[in-house]
């Protein structure tokens, strides 16, 4: 039987009892400390107490995790806010182009970008001495790494499209929040020398604390947009709204956005052996346009004063949530604004993700915009997908666009003219942008994706990145390409990709070794769970070898097709049929039996 353990955060932490985290922000001298020094010193790393702040600022001290021995070859990567994935210029692509080829070469010599599921623009393989110069050359092009990291509101997802919808700006809202919640300026220009006149700072700012957040805060918007052709409303999650701490839904009444439903407590991040979750977002209440940013700030300022600041796998919103519940939470942000909240209805559907592939007509100015799957968000010419690197800066260099990145780490080209859509679409397939191998992309892998793991992010135990494009090659040589189904993969249980909302989701749980998460949707309305007994005995496929996830894979997917009903998804198969049905049927299958042997203890849940 498993042994649960009491779920006690410490809410409203008294000051004897903050984490060294919070005493080192309160001693930052608002953000500052030593990083001014440290980023100019001969030193290849940082101290911790620099490291911590630093993550503020958008930059993680990381290293070579291939080199073995006690000498750390460290790197850095820096992060770059990119508000509702853009719109990135031309002349900002040149910048970000050249600094990647001047400072981001791999251990391969490749240099590369690479674009994240928060529309983040990420460099890797950065060396100590080049992280002024970068992060000073794009905050003066215009964007900021400040927010990439660290205990503040992270960059605000909007989807890109939205920009030119008749019906609801999602990316508009977006910027509006994104300003107002964005971290001292002053701090962020004296530590990297930046020019003060290609600043403009928000009129209005929400009032960090003097130790900001108790952890990260990922704020997102929901979108509706209206086909010009048949009027219709196609509502569009390709944020993925409720996986975040606040998230925003468009209510559409006769045509028109009258009002908003707000969520909380989403998030997807768990700590192995803590008791923590991976949960979606509870709806909070509803509120008119111009209540709305007053019910955000209210919000993320209960957050601030309420959350755990000594438990740091408790100081999410998720955990105030769990505990205190959305009814209590919403009574303590009615406090704040100064007028009752109207409740929520809890059976508002905000829609599918749709990934913006392909060609889109913007209705709102008679141009086109063009979705570039990008493998993993990943832009480099070394690779079986093309010179993707190269395309990019060509088409940046040749047409009249803007560039937007996608919640799926895809690239959004817009306001494309009719006339050129033919060429354009040409060059594409002239880099060799449009196939892998050779092949055009199956839609399990246009659905699927990764995070960065193993080599570029110190806390991955394991590949998903590199893993995720050779595994779709085997489940498409063994004739699932077409499936239109979606499998995420995370090298640890941070889940940055947001597996456990995928319908396969792989979670690295060491190395080359991966826990199942099922019973998520490819429309990214549920989340998936571990593959836990109800009797409480464990939880089953914890830690599957690599070499035998295409078979586990392969094993669901038959099952699937042999017993679901018509037009039934895999996600709401498995959430019919239950886990432990699933279980017993990878029991009795030769092929998964073996791994089915022992389920590993269920020893950290939170009731």
């Amino acid at each position: 039987m498993a042994v649960k353990k009491p779920f006690t955060p410490n809410f409203r932490t008294p000051a004897d009892q903050l984490s060294k985290e919070e005493l080192n922000k309160l001693a930052s001298r608002g953000g500052r400390g030593n990083l001014v020094e440290e980023f100019r010193n001969a030193l290849p790393d940082l101290t911790w107490e620099s490291e911590q702040l630093a993550k503020s600022q958008g930059i993680y001290l990381e290293f070579d995790r291939a080199r073995t021995g006690e000498e750390k070859d460290w790197r850095y990567m820096i992060r770059v806010s990119v508000t509702g994935g853009g719109p990135l210029t031309r002349k900002q692509w040149q910048i970000i182009d050249d600094l990647a080829e001047k400072h981001t070469a791999d251990t391969e010599g490749v240099p590369s970008i690479r674009f994240t599921n928060r529309q983040n623009i990420q460099f890797h393989w950065i060396k100590k001495p080049a992280c002024v110069e970068i992060v000073r050359s794009i905050a003066e092009a215009g964007w900021f790494t400040l927010n990439g990291c660290g205990d503040n509101t992270r960059n605000v997802m909007g989807c890109p499209l939205s920009q030119y919808s008749e019906v609801f700006n999602a990316h508009a809202w977006a910027h509006k929040a994104g300003s107002y919640f964005r971290l001292p300026m002053d701090p962020f220009i004296q530590i990297f020398s930046i020019d003060p006149k290609f600043i403009r700072k928000p009129e209005e700012s929400f009032k960090y604390g003097p130790n900001l957040l108790n952890r990260k805060f990922k704020i997102a918007f929901a979108s509706i947009h209206k086909d010009p052709k048949t009027e219709k409303f196609t509502l569009d999650n390709c944020v993925e709204h409720r996986t975040h701490d606040l998230s925003v839904a468009p209510i559409l009444e006769n045509g028109k956005i009258t009002k908003f439903q707000v969520y909380v407590g989403g998030g997807q991040g768990e700590r192995n052996g803590k008791p923590s979750m991976a949960v979606l977002g509870l709806p909070l209440c509803q509120c008119t346009g111009e209540q709305l940013m007053p019910v955000l700030d209210a919000a993320v300022q209960v957050h601030q004063e309420y959350g755990d600041r000594q438990n740091r796998f408790w100081a999410r919103l998720k955990y105030v949530i769990k505990k205190m519940g959305a009814d209590w939470y919403r009574d303590q942000v009615s406090a704040k604004v100064g007028f009752p909240l109207e409740k929520p209805n809890p059976t508002y559907d905000s829609g599918p993700r749709h990934l913006h592939h392909g060609w889109t007509y913007q209705a709102a100015n008679d141009l086109w915009a063009y979705g570039l799957y990008i493998e993993n968000g990943r832009i480099k010419d070394k690779g079986t997908n093309g010179q993707v690197r190269k395309l990019i800066r060509h088409l940046m260099d040749t047409y009249p666009v803007e560039l937007y990145i996608t919640p799926n780490q895809d690239a959004l080209f817009t306001n494309i003219p009719e006339s050129v859509k033919n060429n354009f679409e040409a060059d594409v397939a002239r880099f060799g942008c449009d196939k892998r191998n050779g092949k055009p992309f199956s839609r399990l892998r246009l659905n699927s994706g990764a995070c960065v793991g193993l080599d570029t992010c110190r806390l991955s135990y394991t590949e998903s990145e590199k893993f995720e494009p050779v595994l779709l090659d085997q489940l498409e040589a063994m004739g699932w390409g077409e499936l239109n189904e979606s499998v995420g993969i995370t090298g640890c249980e941070r889940q940055c990709f947001r597996p456990a909302t995928k319908t396969i989701g792989l979670v690295g749980s060491g190395a080359d070794r991966y826990q199942l998460k099922l019973g998520g949707s490819e429309d990214g309305r549920n989340q998936g769970l571990p593959l836990a007994a109800s009797d409480g005995s464990g939880i089953y496929l914890r830690s599957i070898p690599r070499e035998k996830v295409p078979t586990v894979i392969d094993a669901l997917f038959k099952h699937y097709k042999a017993h679901a009903k018509p037009n039934e998804d895999l996600g709401a198969f498995h959430r019919r049929v239950g886990l432990d049905k699933i279980i017993s049927q990878l029991k009795a299958d030769p092929a998964t039996a073996d791994l089915m042997l022992k389920p590993f203890p269920s020893d950290c849940v939170i009731d």
